[in-house]
C-alpha cells in the first residue's frame, strides 16, 4: 500500500452516519471541532479513515464520539506554493489599509472617510488605485483634484504612494501580525524544496515590508514577490498566478494557492491552480464554493487545519 501523509486535521463526530460513498470524487465537508465549522474539499483523493471508538467505562453519561483523521497519499510534492498577501498572510485590510487610506485622505484634505462596511464593497475591485478611482468616479472627485483624466491618474498615484508610506510604517512596527500556521507553512514547504512566491495586487513595496519584517530577512531572500503593476489587469484576471508560474519555471497545474477572497479564488482557477481558501475578516461570507478547500485558517499546532501534506494531497487523484 502507498504511504500515506496525515493532514492534521481532526474532528470529532457525533453522528454514525457513513462519512464517505463509493464515487471516484470524495468530499468531506463541516467538520466540526469545538464548535469550528472546518470545510474542505478533496477532489479525487483517496482518504483513509482512521476510527477510534470511546471505552464504555469512560462515556458513561455522554455522548458517544469518533475521532476521524483525514490521511491522503502524498507522493507528489507542489512544485510552488502561491500565497495571496493581504487577508492571507496578514489580516491587513480593516486595520492596516484602510487606516492607512484614510490618513492618506485626512492630510490631503479631501473630506474622504472610507468605514468599514464601505471598504468592505471596495475590496471587490483588485488594486489600490483602481478601488480610489472607481470609487471617485461614482461619487464625485474632490475639489483638490485635478480635472483631465492623465493629472487624474497622478493625482491617484501620489495618493497611492502615500498610503503605501504609511501602511509600512504599521509593518514595521509589527502592529499587524502574521495569520497562525503562515510561517510554518512556508517554512515546510522551504525545507522540501518547494518554491513559494507572494502574488498580491498591493503596492510591491508594502508586500516586500510584510514579508522581510514580519517573515525575517532569512524567509524573505527566498520568497519571489509579484505585486502591484507588474501585470496590467489584477485579480480576478489570472495575470498574476500565470507570470508567477512562468517566472518560477513550473507548470500551473502543479502549483497550490492559498487566498481568501473570491477575486483571488477566481484568478487562481483561472490560472489552471489549485486553490486553497483561508477566510479572513472581510471575506468570511464569500462564496468560496470552486474553492479546492475552504479554512478558517491555517493554523499552527494544536489549533492547525492543514499543512503541506494537504496540500499534496489536492495534486493527486486517485480512484476509491
Amino acid at each position: 500500500m502507498a504511504s500515506m501523509a496525515v493532514c492534521h486535521s481532526l474532528a470529532t463526530l457525533s453522528s454514525t452516519k457513513p462519512l464517505l460513498s463509493q464515487k471516484k470524487t470524495t468530499s468531506i465537508a463541516n467538520l466540526k471541532s469545538h464548535e469550528r465549522v472546518l470545510q474542505s474539499s478533496l477532489l479525487g483523493t483517496r482518504i483513509l479513515i482512521r476510527k477510534t471508538t470511546v471505552p464504555f467505562s469512560s462515556r458513561v453519561g455522554t455522548t458517544s464520539t469518533s475521532e476521524v483523521t483525514c490521511s491522503a497519499s502524498s507522493s507528489t510534492l507542489p512544485s510552488a506554493l502561491l500565497f495571496d498577501c493581504d487577508g492571507v498572510l496578514v489580516d491587513t485590510e480593516k486595520d492596516g489599509h484602510r487606516i492607512s487610506f484614510n490618513d492618506t485622505f485626512k492630510e490631503k484634505e479631501l473630506g474622504v472617510t472610507w468605514d468599514v462596511d464601505l471598504y468592505g464593497e471596495l475590496l471587490k475591485i483588485g488594486g489600490g488605485k483602481e478601488r480610489m478611482t472607481a470609487y471617485f468616479n461614482k461619487t464625485g472627485w474632490p475639489e483638490k483634484a485635478p480635472k483631465s483624466e492623465e493629472e487624474r491618474k497622478a493625482f491617484i498615484a501620489s495618493l497611492h504612494k502615500r498610503k503605501t508610506e504609511l501602511f509600512m510604517a504599521l509593518i514595521e512596527k509589527k502592529l499587524l501580525p502574521l495569520r497562525p500556521g503562515v510561517a510554518k507553512l512556508i517554512d515546510q514547504a522551504l525545507a522540501d524544496g518547494v518554491k513559494v512566491a507572494v502574488c498580491s495586487t498591493s503596492n510591491e513595496k508594502a508586500v516586500s515590508a510584510i514579508v522581510s519584517f514580519l517573515l525575517g530577512p532569512e524567509r524573505a531572500e527566498k520568497i519571489k514577490i509579484f505585486a502591484g503593476d507588474v501585470v496590467p489587469r489584477k485579480k480576478p484576471d489570472p495575470a498574476i498566478y500565470v507570470l508567477a508560474a512562468n517566472t518560477l519555471g513550473v507548470d500551473p497545474s502543479s502549483c497550490v494557492v492559498i487566498e481568501d477572497s473570491g477575486i483571488g479564488l477566481a484568478a487562481a482557477k483561472a490560472a489552471g491552480m489549485k486553490c486553497i481558501v483561508t477566510k479572513s475578516g472581510y471575506t468570511a461570507e464569500e462564496d468560496f464554493q470552486n474553492a479546492d478547500a475552504v479554512f478558517d485558517f491555517i493554523g499552527d499546532p494544536p489549533e492547525e487545519r492543514f499543512d503541506l501534506g494537504f496540500c499534496r494531497s489536492l495534486l493527486k487523484q486517485y480512484v476509491s
